[in-house]
């Protein structure tokens, strides 16, 4: 990994000061190469723009049995079918030369699988995300404008707070609605035929006394 030059703080270094020296091994934001990112080794989800780097929140137990509940659900739909493979977050998906995301449940086709690899997968035709309160407009706004470029066929927003969800479909460039699936519903998908999810039973995944 090559490393920018990173200045040391003015003041001395005291007990209850960042690790600066640790920071320095690292580039600059906006420098990061791809292949710095990716070989960068952690435990956090980590995300990457044009030479950007973010370090995603770290989840809620209630966040993480959601995703494990559609992932089961569509690991069960896709599988005896051969459908193609799924896989949870953290693991990367190349959006575009210089972006990649890492989508909380992630779907490949099977006739897509050249675009499949051990590193990270060249963008996906599905992908969910689960809405963080912290930052709402990330999964309505931000990541369906990015899925939308990068030609991602459906997009689920799964919003525990209004226990709702979001199935859009591609259109040319943008995203249609295909349903706004609420409580006593089952969400369904365009591109799958046939794989549906009970909305309330997704939502309150991890509520339940």
């Amino acid at each position: 990994m090559v490393s920018q030059s990173i200045p040391f703080p003015p003041r001395p270094i005291g007990p209850n000061e960042p690790a600066w020296e640790i920071a320095r091994l690292f580039p600059n934001q906006g420098h990061w190469s791809e292949q710095e990112y990716l070989a960068l080794e952690t435990n956090r989800l980590v995300e990457f723009t044009d030479g950007h780097v973010e370090v995603l929140a770290m989840p809620t137990m209630i966040h993480q049995l959601i995703v494990i509940f559609l992932f089961d659900a569509l690991r069960a739909f896709v599988a005896p079918q051969r459908l193609g493979k799924a896989l949870v977050a953290p693991f990367r998906i190349r959006l575009r030369s210089g972006k990649f995301r890492e989508p909380d449940v992630t779907f490949m086709l099977t006739q897509h699988a050249s675009r499949i690899a051990n590193e990270y997968w060249e963008s996906a035709d599905l992908v969910m995300e689960v809405v963080s309160d912290d930052d709402r407009s990330r999964d309505f706004e931000t990541k369906r404008s990015d899925y939308a470029d990068a030609g991602i066929p459906e997009y689920w927003i799964v919003d525990p707070k209004l226990r709702q969800i979001t199935v859009l479909t591609l259109r040319g460039s943008q995203y249609d609605l295909h349903g706004t699936f609420k409580e006593g519903e089952c969400a369904s998908s365009v591109l799958l035929v046939g794989f549906e999810v009970d909305v309330a039973t997704a939502v309150t995944q991890g509520t339940q006394e």
